[in-house]
């Protein structure tokens, strides 16, 4: 589990809030890859799209697509921070797959943060929309009424449970990926097997491209899904 320790990037064995770690310059890459990617990359709007340009626009109309059907468009207007948490996401996923580099979504406490500011922000966004009326989403109408007072606590549970679920998906997803991936590598080293090994580490590597895709597009969609019901808690 070496390849997951948050270690400081001048040296030392001290670690504050404000020291530059391994996990600080990796998402700064990771931003600057989005940077480069939806700014510098689509900086010229050619008619006939360069590879990046073709890139940033696909990544622009799959989010807001994603968006206008799950949310509504109502939602559409809360697509810039979708598509923010989407790219960091898919960017940071992507760069862990890098050699000799650093998955920062592997880290709970980097999950946990955008977890919890989502749910922070469609909770208060209920409230400001629809003040205690946004409570309705809690309470099943359509149930039998003596089960409504049951079930009210348990959509209650499983509302606060969200940004736990929402966290633990990528952070877990991402490092068992990787940690499988390492496990086979130990095994390269052994001349009878090395193939075996080798082969099974391209298969997994490939599966994990994939994965680094889905888990930014879970992450995405559900966000999409938690705004909806601060929306129109009624549905």
């Amino acid at each position: 589990m070496d390849q997951f320790i948050v270690k400081p990037l001048f040296g030392g064995d001290t670690i504050a809030w404000y020291t530059p770690t391994n996990v600080t310059l990796w998402m700064g890459i990771a931003v600057l890859a989005i940077l480069v990617l939806l700014v510098l990359a689509t900086s010229k709007r050619a008619i006939v799209p360069s590879r990046g340009q073709s890139i940033a626009e696909l990544a622009y109309g799959f989010v807001y697509k994603m968006v206008e059907d799950v949310a509504g468009k109502d939602g559409v207007k809360y697509f810039p921070y979708i598509m923010t948490l989407f790219m960091f996401i898919v960017c940071a996923n992507f760069l862990g797959l890098i050699p000799m580099s650093f998955t920062t979504t592997s880290h709970i406490a980097v999950t946990a943060v955008m977890a919890v500011a989502v749910f922070l922000a469609v909770t208060i966004l209920g409230f400001v929309l629809h003040g205690f009326s946004f409570l309705k989403l809690f309470w099943i109408s359509s149930a039998p009424l003596p089960l409504r007072p049951i079930l009210a606590i348990i959509e209650v549970i499983s509302y606060f449970v969200r940004p736990v679920s929402h966290s633990i998906r990528l952070a877990g997803n991402m490092m068992a990926g990787h940690a499988v991936i390492k496990v086979f590598a130990a095994f390269a080293a052994v001349t009878a097997i090395a193939p075996l090994s080798i082969a099974a580490i391209t298969a997994i590597y490939a599966l994990e491209t994939l994965v680094s895709f889905i888990q930014a597009y879970v992450f995405a969609i559900l966000t999409c899904v938690y705004l909806k019901d601060a929306l129109h808690p009624h549905h």
